[in-house]
């Protein structure tokens, strides 16, 4: 798959940057965002159209103390229970949620908090968001590692005891090939039990050649399930086909993988209806999958380079707080991620209540964990961050907190035999 929109931002000529500001002021030089482009894979599955039917029809003014009240009383939440539970109606009832969102994790998943790390290897990009540091026109430092760096940077994280590995990429094809990014997968599996990958959505095919490589798990953020804000916000590439990224998941389960994960990026648009739509997401391909693992995310948005405009204005903590406790009374066993986007004092409090997975020894940016995590100014050059983080904690650090809390941290819980 081609792609037209690849640019070195770092040398932006004056055609590109005419080409820039004619997709931001030009809805019609812009593709078609609901249009497949050549080369990607379409699938029959009717879980799209049942999803949108819900978040479109989605009023959440209309729902009342009484049916917020009612939905708890439920052993097992209806769609409509859901509803109810993410509406401002329910804000006053946000510690009786908290309360009963952490019998459940406590049913499901005893006091157990899993902790992983992500490891991106190249931020080249070829989409133009507008919310996003790694955006083809935004001018970074680009960098993408060699296998022989990708070795060394895994060594360091390894050696700090961590067993689970995300590793991520910019979305390019022409920098970063499903062929490098399936190597640096055979070598996460000689140094972690779990290794998930977030990377551009590929076809079913190259997901299986990916779980053949040593992938467990795919982790695929929709940004925002609203059809027309996705369109005002990604210009271009092959990021900005709406439906072929809504059915990455279920390409990958197709593939073969374990796996999956979802998020909308809470802010982009109405976060209620992206809220209600990603828990739907995961519901429908649940009943379709039943084998499957999911888990759910909840990230806001976070500053970037050259871009001081975005923040997450209107999703605040106590919101955040209710979107994920709504998560875990409608989804019992659903894994929930809470990111280093948020802070320490936040994450130590959402994992007694609903989520069971954070991130630690997080870094953002490219090449710089032997310089994170010894304190040592190296030579080799970096690559600038996706995104600011809030929680910089370090693996022993978010162990022994995790810990201080009478929570049992994990590293992993899965053998292969």
């Amino acid at each position: 798959m081609e792609n037209e929109f690849f640019i070195d931002s770092k040398n932006l000529s004056l055609e590109s940057l005419k080409r820039k500001h004619q997709l931001e002021k030009d809805p019609s030089s812009r593709s078609n965002h609901m249009e497949y482009m050549p080369g990607m894979e379409k699938i029959d599955s009717d879980v799209c159209e049942n999803v949108m039917s819900h978040m479109n029809s989605y009023d959440y003014e209309k729902y009342t103390a009484k049916d917020v009240r009612t939905a708890l009383e439920h052993e097992h939440l209806s769609i409509e229970d859901f509803k109810a539970l993410l509406s401002p109606a329910a804000e006053p009832f946000l510690e009786e949620m908290a309360n009963r969102a952490r019998v459940e994790t406590g049913k499901h998943f005893g006091n157990n908090v899993y902790i992983f790390t992500p490891l991106y290897i190249a931020n080249y990009c070829e989409n133009y968001c507008v919310y996003c540091g790694f955006n083809c026109y935004n001018d970074i430092r680009r960098m993408k590692l060699t296998i022989e760096q990708i070795e060394q940077e895994m060594k360091i994280i390894a050696g700090s005891g961590m067993e689970e590995i995300l590793i991520l990429t910019g979305e390019s094809r022409s920098h970063s090939s499903v062929e490098y990014i399936g190597e640096a997968c055979k070598l996460a599996r000689k140094y972690f039990r779990m290794v998930g990958v977030e990377i551009y959505p590929v076809n079913t095919d190259e997901y299986r050649y990916l779980h053949e490589c040593g992938v467990d798990y795919v982790t695929v953020f929709q940004e925002t399930y609203d059809e027309k804000k996705y369109e005002t916000l990604h210009l271009a590439g092959h990021k900005r086909v709406w439906p072929y990224r809504f059915d990455a998941q279920e390409r990958a389960l197709l593939g073969g993988m374990r796996g999956v994960a979802f998020s909308a990026l809470l802010g982009l648009s109405d976060f209620r209806k992206d809220a209600l739509a990603s828990a739907l997401h995961v519901y429908y391909l649940q009943r379709k999958y039943p084998y499957a693992e999911m888990s759910l995310s909840c990230p806001r948005l976070r500053p970037i380079i050259n871009n001081d405009k975005i923040n997450p204005l209107d999703v605040h903590e106590r919101q955040l707080c209710q979107i994920l406790c709504a998560y875990r009374i409608f989804l019992p066993f659903v894994g929930i991620t809470v990111s280093s986007r948020e802070s320490a004092r936040f994450r130590n409090g959402i994992v007694k209540i609903a989520a069971t997975k954070v991130s630690a020894g997080v870094s953002t940016g490219i090449g710089d964990h032997e310089r994170k995590y010894s304190g040592k100014e190296t030579d080799s050059m970096q690559g600038d961050e996706q995104f600011e983080i809030d929680d910089s904690r370090s693996l022993d650090t978010m162990y022994h907190d995790i810990a201080h809390e009478g929570l049992q941290p994990v590293l992993n819980d899965y053998l292969y035999v």
